[in-house]
This record gives C-alpha cells, sequence and structure tokens, in this order.
C-alpha cells in the first residue's frame, strides 16, 4: 500500500527530545515499512526515517532559532502533498485542523487522526461543517466533547517493543515526572506527593516560553527545598535511564489528557503510574496492575507506597499486550482498508496481493507473522 503520514513540523520525527505527536509518526512510519509498504513522510527536513522523506522545512520549527511563524511552512507542506496526491492509496494527516478544505473529494482515502485536546467550543462548528472527513481518536475520552464529529475508530498509541527494556530492580530509588512544565501537567503536586512520604523526585521536563512564568513564580520556588531536583529536558537514551530506574511516574494531571504517552513509556520500562483521573487515564492505565488511578492529592498520598510495590513483570507484560507499535500499526490498517473498500476506483490502485490482503484482513503480529 501507498501511504503518505503528514507529520506536523514543530518537531522532528523522530524527536530529538520532547514530543509526543512526532514521535507516534515516527513509530507509525517505521513500522509500517519494515511491513512492506511503501510510506512517504512528510515532516521537518532533520526527520530521520527509513521511509521517504519530504522535507517541508529544514528543521524542526521549534529548534530553529530563525522561525517566527508557523503557518507558511504547513501551507508550503499541504501544498507539496496536495501536488502528489494522487500518488497514494492513503493520506493520514496529524496535523489537525489545516488540511481540511483541500481534500474534499479525497475523503474515502483520507486519514486524521486528532492527537490534541478537543473541548474548545470552537471544534464544534468546524466538524459539523466537515462531517465527511474521517477522524480517528486516540482515546474514548477525547471524543467526548466532540462526539457527534465523523470518527471511524478509536486507536490507542503504540511503541516498538525494543524501544525500552524493562527494569525489573531499579537503582533509583526515587520518583519521577517527565513531561512539560505547565499547570495542567501538575508538577507542584508531584512535589507535595514525593515530599509528603520523603521520596525523592526528579524532574525531566521543558518549558515552554508561554509556561517561563509558571515555572518561575510558581515550580522554581519549590526546588530549593529538599528532595527534589529538575533534571531538564531529556532525549531517547537518557528517557530510558530515566524511567527505567525510576520506581514510579507521578502523573497529578488536572487536565482531559488525549492520552499521555509517557504513561505507556514508563510501563515498557516495568515502571508503575500514579495518576490522576482525568481524560484519558483509566483508558491507559489498569488500575492496580500498571498503576493506581486517584482524584484528590491526599488519595495519592495514601496510595503511593502500593504503588512501588506492584509487580514491574506484570507492568511490563500489560504494555507488549495493549500498546506495541505493531498492534497500532494493525488497527490502522484496518482503517485504511475500510476507507478503501468503500472506495472501488480507489481499490483498484492497491493491486491484486494488496486486495487479498484487504478480503482477508490480513495482519501482522509481533513476530511478523501474516494471519487471517
Amino acid at each position: 500500500m501507498k501511504i503518505a503520514q503528514i507529520s506536523p513540523l514543530i518537531e522532528s520525527v523522530p524527536p530529538r527530545l520532547y514530543g509526543g505527536t512526532e514521535r507516534v509518526v515516527s513509530y507509525l512510519t517505521e513500522t509500517l515499512v519494515s511491513s512492506g509498504h511503501e510510506v512517504t513522510l512528510f515532516a521537518s527536513g532533520d526527520s530521520v526515517t527509513a521511509a521517504k522523506l519530504v522535507p517541508c522545512c529544514t528543521m524542526a520549527i521549534r529548534l530553529d532559532p530563525v522561525s517566527k511563524d508557523f503557518i507558511p511552512h504547513y501551507m508550503l507542506m499541504l501544498d507539496k502533498v496536495m501536488a502528489r496526491a494522487r500518488d497514494f492509496d492513503v493520506l493520514h494527516f496529524h496535523i489537525d485542523h489545516l488540511h481540511f478544505p483541500l481534500c474534499r473529494g479525497l475523503e474515502h482515502r483520507t486519514v486524521t487522526t486528532l492527537h490534541g485536546r478537543q473541548d474548545s467550543p470552537d471544534n464544534l462548528p468546524f466538524y459539523a461543517g466537515f462531517r465527511g472527513m474521517p477522524l480517528v481518536s486516540i482515546s474514548h475520552a477525547q471524543r467526548q466533547p466532540i462526539a457527534h464529529a465523523n470518527f471511524v475508530d478509536t486507536v490507542h498509541h503504540g511503541l516498538p517493543t525494543d524501544l525500552y527494556e524493562p527494569n525489573l530492580r531499579p537503582r533509583g530509588g526515587y520518583a519521577a515526572f517527565l513531561g512539560r512544565i505547565s499547570p495542567e501537567k501538575g508538577p507542584v503536586d508531584a512535589i507535595r506527593i514525593s515530599r509528603s512520604l520523603g521520596i525523592p523526585l526528579k524532574i525531566a521536563a521543558k518549558v515552554d516560553a508561554a509556561d517561563a512564568a509558571y515555572f518561575r513564580d510558581q515550580v522554581k520556588p519549590l526546588l530549593a527545598g529538599p528532595g527534589v531536583e529538575f533534571v531538564g529536558e531529556v532525549n531517547d537514551k537518557e528517557k530510558r535511564e530515566f524511567l527505567g530506574n525510576a520506581l514510579v511516574l507521578l502523573f497529578p494531571i488536572c487536565w482531559p489528557e488525549p492520552f499521555g504517552l509517557v504513561l505507556i513509556e514508563a510501563m515498557a520500562c516495568g515502571t508503575p503510574v500514579l495518576a490522576y483521573d482525568s481524560g484519558a487515564v483509566r483508558e491507559v492505565i489498569d488500575d492496580g496492575t500498571t498503576g493506581r488511578v486517584v482524584r484528590t492529592l491526599d488519595d495519592a498520598i495514601v496510595a503511593l507506597p502500593h504503588v512501588m510495590e506492584l509487580d514491574r513483570r506484570k507492568v511490563r507484560a500489560r504494555f507488549e499486550e495493549r500498546f506495541s507499535a505493531r498492534r497500532m500499526m494493525n488497527d490502522y490498517l484496518r482503517i485504511y482498508r475500510m476507507l478503501l473498500k468503500q472506495h472501488p476506483e480507489q481499490s483498484l490502485r492497491v493491486g491484486l496481493d494488496e486486495e487479498a490482503r484487504v478480503s482477508g484482513d490480513a495482519l501482522v503480529t509481533d513476530a511478523g507473522l501474516h494471519v487471517n
């Protein structure tokens, strides 16, 4: 199958440091390529991929000191995509809304995965105006504000099973906070939870310009106290060590988290999670097996010792069962094939071999086997 993956340009694919959406695009793209599909990736020029890369800006916009406005770069990218749209069986967009007006008439081979929160009131008339565009949610919780939009499926994120090795005997002796410094991510509560029990906390997080004042006024004063270390942003290698040696990941969010990639990154390391009950958290965490889901700060303080005692082998095993990149790819392939079946003219492009896979709903297992 010929597939175009259209990524955000804010980070490279995969990101050098912090970045969720672009990381998921990378995992999906590389797994598709390794399974024999012909994939073209539209992304920043510093991206690294086994797919055919179409560079749409020189480097990740967030890291480009010259770039001031992302819109021109996205317009150039969409121009490149649409100029080649007929070359692909499926166009898979990961850039929210920008492409919708350009894709009328291409709905039956266009997939849009929504990666962000959808609770803005502006979204309601937008999706009503584009009722034909097939959407994929990354959690059922993400759909709630726009439940009547044209969702064709929900696909939870996945990671390559060999990306992180489980650490069954962590030596760090600390709780971990990983992500972004912002009020909705809950770094202040993470500090309060760990300090209440005398457990050291390490914070590996980036600070965006929009959150600089919050970091300066609310978080930084707390770092001066005992038991808290601010590590800053970490790359993938550092993340493996950071999560793998942690006793627990703290995820005290207070916003409608669409998924929470760091949750399954921790699980892949065998590290259990203590999280607040918001957004998609209950869809991702198996309460009592891979972590605990609580509602308040006091509940978190009570639950933390029990979370650290969870069986790390079972945490890793549940990750492999539910959140592999291979499973994610198979879910998307089902969607691609479903769309192609609904469009007979496009189905002819796939070829006899792919048609056999479509009719048989062939899947690729984690062992690389084709099964019906």
